[in-house]
């Protein structure tokens, strides 16, 4: 039998000692499942930050880095290069990316050692197996990744913000379960099997984890459009079209956008009126109202509007009539995800004052929303969000239970009839979920 071909091992650096800031550490990168690219690219960084790289393998070197490999697995490799001495570090490319981040040989912490062999236990998250639908998932406030979380949410906002929304949704999907997750994600191999995570958001994840940050969501974070659209949409009632037209037109602030003569409506005026330093938008709070008597929440908007209006509340106000009819066919496949119910947004003008004391009055919208006390269950359950975990759970009603929900009922198309309930509870029970409570709901 013929031998296999054996690697050369040298016996000496290939790169002199005094281009090193750091001549006492020296690596070596095991090409076995990182790549060559990866490791000539991460070869070349490490040299560029002053660290020592060798090309091949030696006597004198201290560290062995590898990705995705065990300690056997370098050591069987050591083995088969007819090397009988093992480095006193094998070490993850974790320690070699911090180090670079930190721009000198770090510490090995217990997470940078390699693991002597695969095990199936441990906190993976892929042993967690979660669920694809997001009203499946409990998620709490507390949310362990929020570095990754805020890189994917800034993307999909971007996203958004370019009139994008399918890849905005599979941006806020990825952070979604990245939101979910019991534990901080430390390792790409934490993620195996994760739902919802695109070869797009696992490469910004896997950047912010090997070097700190993604240059795309920082580039993104500077970008001139990026600024002048969030600033410009924060607008009440200002869309992506027309901030994007703004935009086109030079306009970039709300300065600016004073200055080139745009006429605001009544609405925008108001709030700037009000705002302490003439700002067009506001915090947003709403108010779900019913009577336990069918039929004896109509009239209630005209009374709680009078009533504010006499205590000088109201900077503007507009109403809608309730347009809801239930159809003895289902519901039609809805033109929009919003509701029908008696609704009127107001505009509160609330007495606050600044740091020296002056009197001042400060903008909030207000949607007051009545429902029927029959409808209100799913009423409550559809304004309790988050967004995401609200259009998931349409979702899953539409595609794994042939139903129809909405903030007005919840229609089986199996059965030809409407599912009746009295607390968000019965809903979930009708959709053959658990029950999550809202402050679950955080997706």
């Amino acid at each position: 039998m013929v031998p296999p071909k054996r690697r050369k091992v040298s016996s000496g650096s290939s790169r002199p000692d005094k281009a090193s800031k750091f001549p006492q550490v020296v690596s070596y990168l095991l090409e076995r499942k990182m790549g060559s690219s990866r490791r000539t690219f991460l070869t070349q960084l490490g040299r560029k930050k002053g660290f020592r790289v060798d090309d091949t393998f030696s006597e004198s070197v201290t560290h062995v880095v590898s990705e995705k490999n065990t300690g056997d697995d370098v050591r069987r490799w050591l083995t088969s290069q007819g090397h009988d001495r093992t480095p006193a570090h094998l070490v993850d490319v974790g320690w070699l990316t911090d180090s670079l981040g930190a721009g000198h040989p770090v510490d090995i912490l217990e997470r940078h050692k390699l693991r002597e062999q695969p095990t199936s236990g441990g906190c993976e998250v892929a042993t967690l197996s979660i669920p694809v639908y997001a009203c499946q998932r409990r998620t709490a406030l507390n949310n362990n990744n929020a570095i990754l979380t805020d890189a994917l949410s800034l993307l999909a906002e971007n996203a958004e913000l370019c009139d994008d929304d399918k890849r905005g949704l599979a941006f806020r999907r990825g952070a979604a379960v990245l939101r979910s997750l019991p534990e901080a994600v430390t390792n790409m191999r934490q993620l195996r099997g994760c739902p919802c995570l695109g070869e797009h958001s696992l490469k910004v994840i896997q950047d912010i984890l090997e070097t700190g940050a993604s240059c795309e969501v920082e580039s993104t974070k500077q970008s001139e459009r990026y600024q002048a659209m969030k600033v410009l949409t924060g607008i009440f009632g200002v869309g992506v079209k027309t901030a994007d037209q703004w935009f086109r037109d030079g306009i970039q602030n709300l300065h600016q956008l004073r200055q080139s003569g745009r006429t605001l409506n009544r609405a925008q005026r108001a709030v700037a009126a009000a705002s302490s330093r003439g700002k067009l938008s506001g915090h947003d709070v709403d108010f779900l109202i019913t009577h336990p008597q069918e039929g004896r929440e109509e009239g209630v908007i005209p009374k709680v509007v009078s009533r504010l209006e006499v205590q000088d509340f109201l900077l503007y106000h507009k109403t809608s009539r309730n347009s809801y009819m239930e159809s003895k066919d289902g519901p039609a496949p809805p033109a929009s995800s919003m509701d029908h119910f008696e609704r009127c947004f107001t505009i509160f003008g609330l007495a606050t004052g600044d740091a020296e004391g002056r009197a001042r009055r400060r903008a909030v919208r207000v949607d007051l929303v009545v429902s029927p006390f029959s409808q209100f269950a799913f009423a409550l359950l559809g304004w309790t969000g988050s967004k995401l975990f609200e259009r998931e759970l349409r979702r899953w009603a539409t595609r794994e239970k042939n139903m129809t929900l909405s903030s007005h009922a919840l229609y089986d198309n199996n059965q030809g009839r409407y599912l009746k309930a009295a607390r968000e509870e019965e809903i979930f029970a009708h959709l053959s979920l658990d029950y999550i409570a809202p402050s679950d709901r955080n997706a």
